[in-house]
């Protein structure tokens, strides 16, 4: 009966101790309470040399549930819990064993105590680790890790909405979207592509969907002012939605391009005050170079000695004329 009473009054101190303490620890994690109390029956304080359950639990805490080397050990990839357990399962349970019903001395409680965390910590530690998290939103399954503390495993905490990225296409030109994120997905993903018109908006509400299925790329062949909006992008796995990614589609038409283009070239003939570019200075009246003045002497004294040997021409035809003249009237009677 007396024993009975301790095994309730010790289980009810368990239970007050797990209520309201502010953090678990892989050993609460992973061992049961029923195997806690068993042992940690016989736990006999050296000093006093009296049993005391409640020194048991306190020495517990210090060893594995306040130990930063425990904790940090624990924390492994996706799915390794698991192996946790049975690492921590096999240092514990055997003491649970011999210790049940059996008195032992807080030394070597401690001594055996010490020695089941090491090897937890060294096993620990080989497990695979989690890879990361991958900025800045997003369901990352593979970059949660186990937490001691919790007994859970912890999310990237990003958000499944990602920013917006903005893509500026002309008239009539290809424009693609691509539904693809910078962390690992699992084989069975769903891809659906939605579509809220003219507005750059997050808002789920205003998007219609367009394709379900498999394919991350969404491709526009000849964009017109009836693609301009956003894109949304949603991979789901297994009904969960991991990521939503947002595409704003502005389209420009070909008409206001070239106006566009021609004031470009309007603005590039202004000042930054606003005025226009200064004429270019008159040009100088520089004297002819020295081969148009040799030509032009040249062709001056050619034209001089065409006009004398035409005049000295002209001077000889004369006097031939003047002499037959004289000829013939000296043959008169």
């Amino acid at each position: 009966m007396f024993l009975l009473k301790m095994w309730a009054s010790a289980l009810w101190m368990v239970c007050i101790s797990l209520l309201f303490s502010t953090s678990l620890s892989c050993f609460q994690c992973f061992v049961a309470v029923e195997d806690s109390l068993r042992l940690c029956w016989g736990h006999i304080l050296t000093e006093y040399n009296i049993r005391n359950v409640d020194s048991c639990f306190v020495k517990l805490d210090s060893i594995f549930n306040n130990n930063d080397r425990v904790i940090k050990a624990g924390r492994v990839g996706k799915g390794y819990d698991i192996q946790l357990k049975e690492i921590l399962d096999s240092e514990i349970l055997p003491m649970v064993k011999e210790f049940d019903q059996k008195l032992n001395y807080d030394t070597v409680y401690e001594e055996r105590l010490q020695t089941a965390a090491d090897n937890f910590i060294a096993a620990a530690s080989k497990l695979p680790r989690v890879s990361g998290c991958v900025p800045p939103c997003g369901f990352q399954s593979a970059g949660a890790e186990y937490n001691c503390i919790t007994c859970q495993y912890d999310s990237c905490e990003f958000p499944l909405d990602c920013p917006v990225e903005e893509i500026k296409v002309m008239e009539n030109s290809r424009t693609r979207m691509w539904c693809n994120v910078p962390f690992d997905l699992p084989n069975d993903i769903e891809i659906i592509w939605r579509f809220a018109e003219e507005v750059n908006t997050q808002q789920v509400d205003q998007f219609k969907d367009m394709t379900a299925g498999v394919d991350s790329l969404y491709s526009i062949p000849s964009a017109s002012l009836q693609h301009q909006g956003t894109y949304q992008c949603e991979i789901y796995s297994d009904q969960r939605s991991i990521v939503r990614l947002y595409y704003y589609l502005t389209v420009t038409p070909q008409v206001e391009a070239g106006h566009t283009e021609l004031q470009e070239i309007f603005d590039l003939s202004l000042l930054p005050g606003g005025s226009l570019l200064p004429a270019p200075p008159p040009s100088l009246h520089l004297p002819p170079p020295p081969q148009l003045l040799i030509a032009c002497l040249t062709a001056l004294l050619l034209l001089l000695f065409f006009s004398l040997g035409t005049l000295y021409w002209s001077s000889i035809l004369k006097e031939r004329d003047d002499a037959e003249s004289a000829g013939v009237e000296d043959l008169r009677p």
